[in-house]
């Protein structure tokens, strides 16, 4: 594990909880009532516009501007069938206090079996991703604007995990509306 692994799953795990209920509850029948989670002093991300399936979001973390892209599966299925899980996320987070710009992150939704990497998939091409907790973030970090590039030209990409029990889970992601998210993403944090 790498020190910039370590940096990336606190301030990621801490904001993911702020950021994703916004999403579900976009996402969800508007006469359900959610009430959305907030990080650590009560800050809540803002929604800069729905593109597609995406959502581009701006928030803080520790003080420091964060500006992301978030989306939730279009479909997931587990093996054995219908274990229970929480809902699933892929980030695509820039920090510019950081100098961070598209890391692509995931929240799975349970905890990943420790020493397994998760995998994306593109098309033809594949990631691994390191795993912590119930995070991944892509293992070789100078693959991650391969998978951006690879991300903005397909239609959808598959993320497989398996959880710290021995369910295997396979989310479906669409990819419609990602390249407007990540433009209005980069235009908020320059």
């Amino acid at each position: 594990m790498t020190l910039r692994h370590i940096l990336r799953a606190g301030s990621l795990i801490a904001f993911a909880a702020m950021a994703a209920a916004p999403a579900l509850a976009q996402a969800q029948d508007s006469s359900r009532r959610i009430q959305l989670a907030q990080a650590p002093g009560g800050a809540q991300p803002t929604l800069l516009g729905t593109y597609g399936d995406w959502g581009a979001y701006t928030g803080s973390s520790n003080g420091r501007k964060v500006c992301f892209a978030l989306s939730k599966p279009t479909s997931s299925q587990t093996s054995p069938a219908n274990r229970p899980r929480d809902p699933a996320y892929m980030f695509i987070s820039t920090r510019p206090a950081e100098n961070v710009h598209n890391e692509v992150s995931i929240i799975i939704g349970y905890g990943f079996k420790a020493s397994i990497d998760a995998t994306v998939e593109i098309g033809s091409a594949k990631f691994s991703m390191y795993t912590q907790n119930d995070g991944a973030w892509i293992k070789n970090a100078a693959e991650e604007a391969r998978m951006i590039d690879a991300m903005r030209k397909s239609g959808d990409l598959v993320v497989k995990g398996t959880s710290a029990r021995g369910t295997q889970s396979t989310d479906h992601y669409s990819l419609k509306g990602l390249g407007e998210a990540l433009n209005k993403t980069a235009q908020e944090c320059k």
